[in-house]
Parts: structure tokens; sequence; C-alpha cells
């Protein structure tokens, strides 16, 4: 039985702000367990809420040396989903009402994490063979393990990955500030860990790690250039021959329109005409027009400027303007976003409806009642929300950038394929054209959205698929 072990800042079902917590949350579970024993260990935060804290257990704690002294490290431990879970408990460091604070007391405490990671691992008996590592909070593992465990009998067979989800988060600060990396070699400190006279948690970890991942073949091929590297193309050029893109999967248990709790009418590639009803709900919930021949484009997303929304501020006026078009946002972020797209819902009452918050419940019923989905990332490493809406039969408006080109295939009406409508500049025109087209077949050719509709469902993009690729990788890197 080999042993892997996930190492990240959050994980569902107990901690989550983004898509990480999801792929650390369900990649485990499709690993075979016949030849995988997978574990995850995560910081054991105060505001994991109370309900899962109740299923955890207190399994040991030791004191490790420190920089600071003798540092106490605790763990629990939960089962979710069939998977053992970990939880490194300090309050010092993971106390607050959120996983992440300001960024200078983040990389100190992701570093302490990545210390007591390795620290109590011997006191659990729990060896990996593959430590698979997860974004900049979890980058420093590779590193403390070579820089201070190589002669150490328990890690002799242990090897890194790092997956990166996002390069644009790289853990920088001032070199000398960060108290638990002081003890750190300085040809580490001002070398690996190095990068524009900051100290770069994500950096030092692809030097380190055996093998670097990130979330589709796509974005493994835009970060090793000057525009999409985020100032690390070089590294990630030097680092090519252990670089793989494998593009993230969804959870179909959590996401099936034919059995989804939220849903007002469940439905399948077979029963397609029950989806309407869940439209005429989701028009009712958010005081939408309830107008089954008009087109309902949904959004679910951080209102955020790498999401693309200083283009959908550009062209919403003309589009609710030009268009028999509806739109239903969900999401928070940036306030100048939250407030354009409120000011939009407060002038076209009826036409658009912006829900600034997050909520698990409205998320599936625009995934299921809307007509389409848009996605105008400036860059997106992966993304997630186009392949729920297509899972539930909702059509993809998306910019072929990273893993949005990989997973949507762009309709073609002379040879009846595709799997959704996408452009590619980042520029608000040809979005707003883009649009125009997909509103063209919706309207005029129905029978063509439904085979599109038909395609999306059919098509596989559960996590059955990459873990293949990620087993492969493992036997690979132990072997």
């Amino acid at each position: 039985m080999k042993k892997i072990l996930f190492a990240a800042s959050e994980g569902n079902p107990f901690i989550k702000t983004g898509g990480l917590a999801d792929v650390v949350g369900a990649l485990p579970k499709y690993l075979d367990k016949k030849i995988f024993d997978v574990r995850v260990i995560l910081p054991n935060y105060l505001c994991i809420p109370e309900p899962l804290k109740h299923t955890m257990v207190y399994v040991t704690e030791c004191y490790a040396d420190m920089p600071r002294g003798q540092e106490y490290i605790g763990v629990y431990e939960a089962m979710a989903d069939g998977i053992r879970y970990y939880f490194l408990d300090n309050r010092h460091y993971f106390a607050g009402d959120s996983p992440y604070h300001q960024i200078y007391e983040d990389v100190n405490k992701f570093a302490f994490f990545s210390r007591a990671v390795l620290a109590i691992l011997p006191k659990l008996g729990f060896a990996p063979d593959v430590l698979h590592c997860h974004d900049w909070q979890a980058a420093l593992i590779p590193v403390f393990l070579k820089e201070f465990y190589q002669n150490d009998g328990f890690y002799q067979h242990t090897k890194t990955v790092l997956t990166i989800h996002n390069q644009k988060f790289q853990g920088r600060w001032k070199i000398d500030d960060i108290e638990n990396c002081k003890d750190l070699p300085a040809g580490c400190r001002y070398g690996a860990m190095e990068a524009y006279k900051e100290s770069n948690f994500l950096k030092a970890g692809i030097l380190y790690a055996d093998r670097v991942t990130t979330v589709s073949e796509t974005y493994a091929a835009e970060i090793q250039q000057q525009a999409g590297g985020e100032g690390l193309d070089g590294v990630m050029r030097q680092v090519s021959g252990k670089l793989a893109g494998i593009v993230n999967g969804i959870d179909y248990d959590v996401y099936n329109p034919r059995t989804d709790p939220y849903l007002a009418s469940h439905y399948s590639v077979k029963s397609i005409a029950r989806k309407k009803q869940n439209k005429k709900n989701l028009q009712k919930e958010l005081g939408l027009t309830v107008d089954p021949s008009a087109m309902v484009i949904g959004i679910v997303s951080r209102l955020t400027e790498q999401k693309g929304f200083d283009l959908v501020n550009y062209i919403m006026e003309e589009m609710l303007q030009t268009l028999p078009v509806q739109v239903a946002i969900l999401g928070a972020g940036e306030p100048r976003y939250q407030e354009s797209f409120l000011y939009f819902a407060g002038k076209y009452p009826g036409q658009i409806s912006a829900l600034i918050t997050y909520s698990e419940e409205s998320a599936h019923k625009i995934y299921a009642g809307a007509d389409a989905f848009l996605m105008p990332s400036q860059f997106e490493p992966c993304g997630l929300s186009q392949l729920i809406s297509m899972r539930y039969g909702t059509i993809p408006i998306v910019r072929e950038t990273g893993g949005l080109k990989d997973t949507v295939e762009a309709y073609n009406e002379i040879w009846h394929t595709g799997t959704g409508f996408s452009f590619a500049n980042y520029d608000a025109v040809e979005m707003l054209s883009i649009i125009r087209y997909a509103h063209t077949v919706y309207q005029d050719t129905p029978e063509e959205w439904k085979n599109m509709i038909k395609r999306c469902m059919d098509s596989d993009h559960s996590w059955q698929n990459s873990a293949a690729k990620y087993e492969a990788l493992y036997l690979d890197l132990i072997n």
C-alpha cells in the first residue's frame, strides 16, 4: 500500500474559501484505495464550524524545536467520505475568524504549518511515500524536508509533489522578517527562496519539489511565458522537465442534477425538459421576470479583476438594452464590482439580479436554472464553474485561457459539435459579440441548443480521469 499525504491550507468539507478546497476534498476520494492509503493534513483553524469541530477527536501532541523555541503541535483527527483528516493545532497561529489574514502573518503561519507537518508525522507513524503539497501555503514542505530531514530514516523514501492552483499567489514577504524561516541555510533563503529581493514560498517549493503540477495543460504552458508567469516564468521554464498539467475534475456526487437537494426539479440528459422548471423557479426567487423565452446568463464567482468583470461592466448596459437576456449574479469580492452590479440590478429590475454573498444553495440553483454561464477570465488556471455548469446542461461562454480552453469545445455550426462558446482576446466587444452569437443559436435553433446541452451533460469531467493521471504520477515518482 502506497502512502499519500495531501498537505493544504483548506479542504472541503472542513474549511473552504475557493477551488483549492474542492480539489483537496474531492481528489483523495477518487484515488484507488486498493493501491493508495490517502490522508489529508490541514491547520486546525479556530474558524472551522463548530459542528465539524465536534467530529474531531484528539490524537496526540508534541513540542518541536523551532526558531521561537519549543512549539506546541496538537493533532486532531476526523473522517470525511472515507478519508482520514489530520488537523494541526496551535492557537498562536490558527486563531481568528478566517484562515487567511494579513500576508505578513500568513507567511509565518504557513511556514510553521510546513514545519509542523514534518515534525508530527513520526509521532503519527505515517511515513508518506508521496507528500502532495498544494499552493504556496504548503510549498515550504519540500524545502524543510530536504534541508532538515535529508538524513532522517523516517523520510528516506518520501517524495514531494507541489500543485500550483494559481501562480499569482506566491507567499512573498521580506526575507529577514519571517521568523519560522530564519534557521534555513543562507544559501536557501537568499537563493531558492529569493525572488526580486523578497522571500517567495512558491518559487522555493517549485525548485525543491520532486514534481510540479498545475491544474490544466494550457495553464502549464502559459506560466512558462512572460505574460502568464507572474514573474516566475524563467523558473517554470527551468523546471519544465518535471512540470505537468492535469486538469481538475468535479465531484459528481455533489454536482448531480438527478439528486441535487437544492433543485426544484431533478433531471438528467434523458429528461432535459425538466430543467425548465428550475429556470422558472430561479426567475421567481431572484425577482427576474418569469419569461421562458429570455436567455438567463448565470455568473457564480469571486468578484475580482482576474475573473474578467471589467469586460462585464463595460458591456452590461448595451447587452441589457439590446438583447432579451437576464443575468443572475452570485458572488462577493472587490467593492467596485459589487457596487456596479447592484447599480445595474437597481436600474434594470426584473432583468438582472445581484446576490452579493456566497450561498451554496443559490449557486446550485443558478447552475441548474440558467441557460448559459459566463466566465470571461483574464486567466484561469483550471476553473470549476464551467465544469459544473456543463454538468447541469448550462452552456458555458468563456474566454480561451487556461483550463477554460482545455475543457470547453467551441460550438461549430457546420459540424454540429462543441460544448460552449468562446472568444480569444481579452476584449469586451469580442465578448459581447460571442454572447450575441450564443443568443442567436439559443433563439433561432433550439434543437441545436438542446443537442449542445446533451453534449455538455454527456461529457465526463469527473475526478476519475484526473485521478488516474495523479495515480500514474505517484507510481512513477515512487518507483
